[in-house]
């Protein structure tokens, strides 16, 4: 399995694209959401997994307030 397919199945990306989504309707498409979040993961692919979530959706939400 790689990260890619990792990230697909990460229940916390998915979560956090969910409540994304929800923030940010409708400023910003959930496609568009759903790849910010993805992309953020992939660049925290360092940190350990306990920190994963938090960081994700924050790095996401800052990228998301930049465009939206």
């Amino acid at each position: 399995m790689t990260l890619t397919d990792d990230i697909a199945h990460d229940t916390a990306v998915e979560l956090a694209v969910a409540r994304l989504v929800d923030e940010f309707r409708p400023r910003v498409r959930p496609q568009v959401v759903g790849t910010v979040v993805r992309s953020c993961r992939r660049d925290l692919s360092g940190v350990p997994a306990t920190a994963l979530p938090e960081l994700v959706e924050r790095l996401a939400r800052t990228r998301l307030e930049t465009v939206a």
